[in-house]
């Protein structure tokens, strides 16, 4: 495709101000997770609605009513966008969110988190710049860009632009639903740009991502907390209970001791063995990313295996124990332990729970305690995996190969994506993870970061994908 050189030529003058259009975007503090920041969340919204105008496209900020565990606020809009309706184009939906994790200056960050800061290293700082404003605007620069340059997008673009995804996406899934044989029933195909490279320097496309399901559980005794110096040694004290209920869940090297969770995993194939050898990772790449010699794992291959297709589990927290700074000698009357297990094919929803459910219950009958246990099921998402030889990631690839001279990676994401598994099966259409930024931009941390060479090839990349998913479609 060699008009795309002027594309690409489009992109690289516009530079300053697709730069400017993220130094906007990052300056509003749209913050889903705070009660006072969301008419911030709106403004982002509205915003994001006035980019899309200016570029020609149709806007409906869907209203999707009360947040259902804090009534007292309005969810945040959906935006339903589209770019043009050629019945000859193949049609391309778009997914992404313009909401994004909290963040203060007290936390750490070297500078003003809603400022984007640009260092001598082409680094931009600010919070959301690549969770996920930036590549949301990398779409709107791809078609800003086209249109400078005097090029037809080759796709019609359905948009779907969301405010809760990092507080839940309360009410997304309701959408998809209710738009799936209405606005989002033209799609062929879906693309979502919100994940990251396993490195620095080269692409991958992701085909998968782990499910979570997040469990507690609750031990409960005395009437209220107790003095250690009056009560120790005379009261089954709830936090020792949970911590011998907690240490059975895993071993020191990761491995679930939950019997039959091992039973519920897809067996490796020799094809997907295949896969991981090639990948452009390294175990200095992974010591750099942990902060230390603490992997569990002496082997690239056998550490990528066990982020992308085996699952773990994690202990979180516990609600109710002391942790502030000094001593404080009580015995807490209630403990909440907190802990979940990124589940992978294929382990089911309810099929997990009930293992675990059997596991705690079987495990505190053990301590002969006379406190009481409550076992909960907090929160689950399902595990999504997507055929990576549909013509949505041939696309991709060669758009990959055009941008960046290299094949991608194919990789599966540790962490949960759960809208992924939304549109898969309420549009049954191939969806395709497509990232922008790169291992080392410490979203949802302090100091988050996308580096300028990523925002710019990636708006290249975003738009090459365009022209080549419309050729394999028109063949397919």
């Amino acid at each position: 495709m060699p008009h795309l050189e002027s594309y690409f030529k489009q992109v690289d003058s516009l530079q300053d101000t697709f730069i400017e259009r993220l130094r906007e975007a990052v300056a509003i503090p749209s913050i889903s997770s705070e009660d006072k920041r969301r008419p911030d969340v709106v403004k982002m919204g509205h915003w994001l609605a006035d980019q899309i105008k200016a570029l020609g496209g149709t806007v409906e900020l869907r209203e999707l009513g009360k947040q259902p565990d804090r009534q007292h606020l309005d969810l945040p809009p959906c935006l339903l966008g589209r770019l043009g309706d050629d019945p000859k184009k193949p049609t391309v939906l778009l997914y992404g969110h313009y909401d994004v994790q909290p963040a203060q200056k007290s936390d750490g960050w070297a500078t003003d988190p809603f400022t984007l800061t640009i260092d001598d290293k082409g680094r931009m700082y600010g919070r959301g710049s690549t969770d996920d404003k930036g590549p949301v605007l990398g779409w709107l620069n791809a078609i800003e860009a086209h249109q400078k340059a005097g090029m037809d997008v080759p796709v019609n673009l359905l948009m779907c632009f969301e405010g809760m995804e990092e507080n839940g996406s309360e009410g997304l899934d309701d959408t998809i639903r209710a738009e799936a044989k209405k606005f989002f029933k033209d799609a062929d195909v879906v693309c979502i740009s919100d994940n990251y490279w396993l490195g620095t320097e080269k692409p991958c496309l992701t085909y998968g991502v782990r499910g979570c399901n997040y469990y507690s559980v609750e031990i409960s005794g005395p009437g209220q907390d107790l003095h250690s110096g009056v009560y120790g040694g005379m009261t089954h004290e709830p936090m020792t209970d949970l911590v011998r209920v907690m240490n059975s869940f895993v071993d020191p090297d990761g491995k679930i001791l939950i019997e039959g969770i091992d039973g519920l995993v897809a067996p490796l194939t020799d094809e997907e063995d295949a896969l991981y050898p090639p990948i452009a990772f390294t175990m200095d790449d992974l010591k750099e990313s942990l902060g230390g010699e603490v992997s569990i794992h002496g082997s690239k291959e056998e550490a990528l295996k066990h982020k992308m297709r085996y699952p773990s589990l994690s202990l979180h927290g516990i609600e109710g124990a002391f942790y502030s700074e000094g001593a404080k000698t009580v015995i807490p009357a209630r403990v909440v332990g907190k802990f979940s297990i990124r589940t992978v094919p294929n382990m089911e929803i309810d099929d997990v729970t009930k293992l675990v459910d059997k596991h705690v219950n079987a495990e505190f009958a053990k301590l002969k305690s006379k406190n009481k246990m409550k076992f909960n099921v907090l929160h689950c998402g399902k595990w999504w995996v997507e055929d990576p030889n549909h013509p949505n990631y041939t696309a991709a690839a060669k758009a990959v190969e055009r941008v960046y001279g290299v094949k991608p990676d194919m990789t599966r994401e540790g962490g949960s994506i759960p809208v992924t598994l939304t549109f898969q099966e309420e549009l049954g259409k191939n969806v395709l993870l497509l990232p922008m930024g790169s291992s080392t931009d410490a979203a949802h941390s302090i100091n988050e970061k996308l580096d300028k060479r990523n925002y710019i090839e990636g708006t290249k990349l975003l738009g090459a994908y365009l022209h080549y998913v419309a050729g394999e479609l028109k063949r397919n």
